[in-house]
């Protein structure tokens, strides 16, 4: 909350992202509660609040501003071309502050040629992170329900939520056409079971890299088609994508990319297993799902600028997990059980890339790569 509020700044645009249910909306009022000035809150899932602030007419914008410092505009991605209205907002009302949350990008949802540049900033919510859980029920409990973590995901409702057949019954509800409707209302899709028959094909790739010809045989779609369809998956922030690195070495596969979800208990809903862990063929895609969301929460909250990729050879040599920060490459990967890196990976690495650490990261550990 503090990073937020000092980005609240006279003539900016906060624009808070995340997907659905995971709490920008409470975040959002939260804040106002807690401001100096006078704020208003709009929710654009209301026609009228909508509309006006569709106009595109600097007299209706100014009504709905009034005397508020802070603007604060819910579920904005629902408002047509929201990112050329927001600006005449900022050009117009230059003293006035901005908060527009979205669970899709305003890339996809403002369709227009002039962004926001040079006057906005942006923050993503995550569901709950592991340090968060950690502080709401103290590190030991937090560490001793890791498995329930890995099963059933950080979404708030699932967290608080006091039953598995609830937490299920949730799940269930999220990930059926609301996880994506604003795939289908901002780009006018009418094919939803695809979207989910995709969704379920990544969910068993975790880990592995994506072909997407392979996707679009299977789905009974183009190319083209998946293409469109995964990018447009990662702009409503179902899924995230990760490129393998290389140094142009010739040994190394960059083609492909990996993709994993921003909830384990999204990814568990979408393929219908909420077994516990012995009872499971796929703990092992379990946990590298939560360690590389959970980094990438743990890096966002501490400020850490990073770019991640996985390492991969031809002949099967990989790495699950790199970060290039400051010239400095880091290399982890992720085990279950506390298990050794082969040595045959270890030296093909360090002696490609004999600056960067190593790191293996288990249920013994952790917590150190996470809080």
């Amino acid at each position: 909350m503090p990073r937020l509020q000092e980005s609240l700044l006279p003539g900016k645009v906060v624009a808070l992202y995340g997907p659905r249910q995971v709490g920008k909306t409470t975040l959002a009022l939260d804040l106002i509660q807690s401001l100096p000035y006078r704020a208003r809150y709009l929710n654009a899932d209301e026609l009228p609040y909508r509309e006006a602030l569709a106009s595109q007419n600097r007299q209706t914008l100014g009504e709905l501003l009034g005397d508020a410092e802070l603007l604060v505009i819910d579920e904005a991605q629902r408002v047509p071309e929201i990112g050329l209205n927001l600006k005449i907002l900022v050009d117009s009302f230059p003293q006035a502050r901005f908060l527009a949350t979205g669970s899709a990008s305003f890339d996809l949802a403002s369709k227009i040629s002039e962004p926001l540049t040079g006057r906005q900033f942006t923050f993503h919510l995550y569901p709950l992170s592991y340090a968060e859980l950690s502080a709401a029920f103290g590190p030991f409990e937090a560490r001793a329900q890791l498995e329930r973590w890995l099963v059933w995901g950080g979404y708030p409702a699932i967290v608080t939520a006091e039953t598995p057949q609830m937490r299920q019954r949730l799940l269930n509800e999220l990930t059926g056409a609301y996880l994506y409707r604003d795939l289908l209302e901002l780009e006018g899709l009418r094919r939803a079971q695809k979207i989910a028959d995709l969704l379920r094909l990544l969910a068993f790739q975790i880990g592995q890299e994506v072909s997407v010809a392979e996707l679009a045989a299977s789905l009974a779609l183009n190319r083209q088609t998946v293409e469109r369809y995964l990018d447009l998956l990662e702009k409503v922030f179902v899924i995230f994508r990760m490129d393998g690195f290389s140094r142009n070495l010739r040994k190394e596969v960059t083609k492909n990319a990996r993709y994993y979800f921003y909830d384990n208990g999204v990814r568990n809903s979408l393929i219908q297993n909420f077994n516990p862990l012995d009872l499971r063929n796929d703990v092992g895609q379990l946990w590298e799902n939560f360690l590389v969301n959970e980094r990438r929460k743990a890096n966002q909250m501490a400020g850490r600028m990073v770019n991640a990729y996985f390492w991969r050879t031809y002949d099967q040599k990989e790495i699950d997990y790199l970060e290039e920060s400051g010239g400095r490459l880091s290399g982890y990967e992720f085990k279950w059980q506390e298990t050794p890196l082969r040595r045959a990976v270890r030296d093909e690495f360090l002696r490609a890339y004999p600056e960067a650490s190593l790191t293996v990261i288990h249920r013994e550990n952790f917590t150190d790569f996470l809080v």
